[in-house]
């Protein structure tokens, strides 16, 4: 699988994921489909992707005995660098810290490392 489909199976994740944990409606840029993703961003979800898969593998699968809230934190805390790398000043709901991001924002999370670590299983 390509960066970029692994970047799409993040987006699709993250849609995915806020659509069952957002209370009432979520805003429309949460729910964007791929085709208006803006390039940042895919490439920010193509990075946090790789390195779920690289944690996974070097981990030879135990990954999967983390819990949900650590699986969610490696997550949070990839994008937080990413925010960082792509932004000189990124707004603070792109690098808050684990414990001021919404409860459906954290399940989201958890939800995108579980996709991932679904669709590429240790070799």
């Amino acid at each position: 699988m390509s960066e970029v489909d692994g970047a799409r199976l993040f987006r699709e994740g993250w849609i995915a994921g806020v659509r069952r944990h957002f209370p009432g409606e979520p805003k429309a840029g949460y729910v964007t489909p791929w085709e208006g993703t803006p390039e940042w961003e895919r490439e920010a979800a193509g990075a946090v992707c790789a390195q779920v898969r690289q944690f996974v593998e070097v981990s030879a699968g135990k990954a999967g005995r983390l819990s949900r809230e650590q699986k969610g934190r490696f997550v949070a805390t990839c994008w937080t660098a990413q925010m960082y790398k792509h932004f000189e000043e990124p707004k603070p709901g792109y690098v808050a810290d684990w414990a001021e991001l919404p409860k459906w924002q954290q399940e989201t999370d958890a939800d995108i490392f579980e996709v991932i670590e679904r669709h590429f299983p240790p070799s």
